[in-house]
């Protein structure tokens, strides 16, 4: 029986769902505690936390089938990939989200910031305030969101690929 050779498109695929499906299990924790609109700091450290660790995760996956050997360009598909699938299934579950499952994410997400805003800076005047959020609240819709969200995961997806790629990579001896 022949081996399949392992890929970084195969590779991304694999650890791109494993993302996916973590996002998609901590945003419905959020969701259950009603934090799903906040935006904290905190919860969104989590995210980058997750997304450096699988894509690290990933490359060094793809480095130890292939015989310990990986090229930076390896790196860079392996992770930009494994950023792309995930961001596509956060992308899908954020307008589940958005249309059905809280039509009023954005309503809430909104008022949330504003008082978080009047609390911080109350010396900004309200009217200020109100037309700065009525502008945000243009911009908010869920395919908006969702594609900020694909943008944002392969931008960084780019830098924690290429950061780790040059520290993992190992050429083949010619």
């Amino acid at each position: 029986m022949e081996t399949q050779k392992n890929t970084t498109a195969k590779t991304a695929l694999n650890f791109g769902l494993i993302l996916g499906g973590i996002n998609v299990v901590y945003g419905l924790m959020l969701y259950s505690l009603e934090m799903h609109y906040q935006g904290e700091t905190a919860t969104s450290l989590i995210g980058y936390a997750l997304l450096i660790g699988v894509i690290f995760w990933a490359i060094k996956h793809f480095k130890k089938t292939n015989n310990g050997y990986i090229s930076l360009s390896e790196a860079l598909k392996t992770g930009v990939g494994t950023a792309l699938i995930s961001a596509l299934i956060i992308s899908i579950y954020t307008i589940v989200v958005i249309q059905y499952l809280d039509p009023e994410f954005i309503d809430k997400s909104i008022e949330y910031q504003k008082q978080k805003l009047i609390q911080e800076k109350p010396e900004i005047p309200l009217e200020d305030v109100n037309k700065m959020f009525e502008m945000q609240k243009e911009f908010s819709g869920p395919f908006i969101i969702s594609g900020f969200i694909i943008i944002l995961n392969l931008f960084f997806g780019f830098l924690i690929s290429l950061i780790v790629g040059l520290i993992v990579k190992k050429s083949k001896p010619e």
